[in-house]
């Protein structure tokens, strides 16, 4: 397997996840990961060193086009939610899920053996992550069904605004992500699995806040933040350390 497809399948498994129904149920650990799971940012020594390295956009933009066949050229994901829009996302972000994925800390047992078996520079994960936080975000997201956004509004700003702020751009020094032009199905899928403590990397303040939501109150506050309006796109932001 070369570099690129290495990359390929590091990005698949970033925005996958599960890349499967909502209600799939919790997958394996991957091999030595011992059950809670890991701090959810603890300071990784790949984490750090990709954070620390300067990102060429350049060169991430060449070593993405293996994973356009998932991603979509401008990785603008898909509508159904299999694979997330990554345009647009903070670099920090990024690198936090991709190593996050290679050491075990989000699981996705098809994608693990291939990640750990290969070895992909930090450098190279730093570039594709620069090149895909300078990418333009489009407001053909896949929305919600529309039918209860006032208590999405409500449940955002109540629980959410606070960290990914009240037009959902995150915050890139404290890893939290962009979810304004994100897809519906998979803000929906993501949340669910959060709450369900699927996700072993979700950060634990999201995790105290979204574990009392019924169905209902996660569909609401994932319809609302797919049509948050689209005040700009996450820049390609320096590096910073991990907390």
């Amino acid at each position: 397997m070369t570099t690129r497809m290495l990359l390929g399948a590091v990005l698949i498994a970033v925005g996958a996840g599960l890349a499967g129904a909502a209600d799939e149920p919790a997958q394996p650990r991957a091999p030595g990961i011992e059950s809670p799971g890991y701090v959810w940012n603890e300071r990784e020594e790949e984490k750090l060193l990709a954070l620390k390295a300067e990102g060429n956009a350049v060169r991430g933009e060449i070593s993405f086009d293996v994973c356009q066949g998932c991603h979509g050229f401008g990785a603008p994901g898909d509508v159904e939610g299999y694979y997330p829009r990554l345009a647009g996302q903070h670099a920090t972000v990024l690198i936090k899920q991709m190593t996050d994925v290679r050491a075990g800390r989000r699981d996705n047992p098809t994608e693990y053996p291939f990640l750990t078996e290969h070895v992909i520079s930090v450098q190279e994960i730093a570039d594709i992550a620069a090149y895909l936080a300078e990418l333009p975000v489009t407001p053909d997201n896949g929305k919600g069904p529309g039918t209860d956004l006032e208590r999405g509004e409500l449940l955002y700003r109540n629980d959410c605004l606070s960290c990914h702020g009240p037009d959902g751009l995150g915050d890139a020094e404290d890893f939290y992500p962009r979810v304004s032009g994100q897809h519906y199905a998979y803000l929906l899928r993501e949340s669910r699995d959060i709450r369900d403590g699927r996700r072993r990397n979700a950060n634990p303040e999201m995790v105290e806040v979204i574990e009392g939501y019924t169905d209902d109150d996660v569909m609401a506050v994932s319809d609302y933040m797919s049509r948050l309006p689209l005040k700009g796109a996450a820049p390609g932001e320096a590096a910073v350390d991990a907390q």
